[in-house]
């Protein structure tokens, strides 16, 4: 099974493990090898997650995954928190953030900069708006990270 299969996968139980839960929801899921195979599930809600919403979430998730043999390799799971500065990837995250500043590290300068910083205003599936403006491709962009003021 492929990298974005199991993702797809594994973001399909989730959100089946989470149906009932009106709390909590379903930031990202990534598989990715480093010195071994990681499956993070990234989880949060309106406050915040604890230990405790990760640790049942891990236990119900680890269940599910043993019995449908979703993950050909073995593999370490991390469910926790996306945090502060989380990276947003996903179409539902691009819209969920809309109103906050955020960071966007582009592949290439644009007018002479590679991090561009402002409020995230709107998202059309092909390109972010910022300021209620600026309008960047998503093709022309590396990253996208919530802006965190110290």
């Amino acid at each position: 099974m492929a990298k974005q299969q199991v993702e797809d996968a594994v973001e399909a139980i989730v959100q089946e493990l989470l149906k009932d839960q009106d709390v909590i929801e379903l930031v990202d899921a990534e598989y990715v090898k480093e010195h071994d195979w990681y499956l993070r599930v990234y989880i949060d809600k309106e406050g915040g997650i604890d230990i405790e919403d990760c640790q049942a979430l891990s236990e119900k998730l680890e269940e599910a995954l043993d019995k449908g043999d979703v993950v050909p390799d073995s593999y370490i799971l991390e469910v926790s928190s996306p945090g502060i500065d989380r990276v947003l990837r996903k179409p539902r995250d691009f819209t969920r953030e809309q109103g906050k500043k955020v960071d966007v590290t582009l592949y290439a300068p644009r007018e002479g900069k590679k991090l561009v910083v402002g409020e995230l205003t709107g998202f059309d599936g092909d390109a972010i708006e910022l300021d209620g403006e600026t309008k960047i491709p998503l093709a022309d962009i590396a990253q996208v990270r919530l802006h965190i003021d110290f």
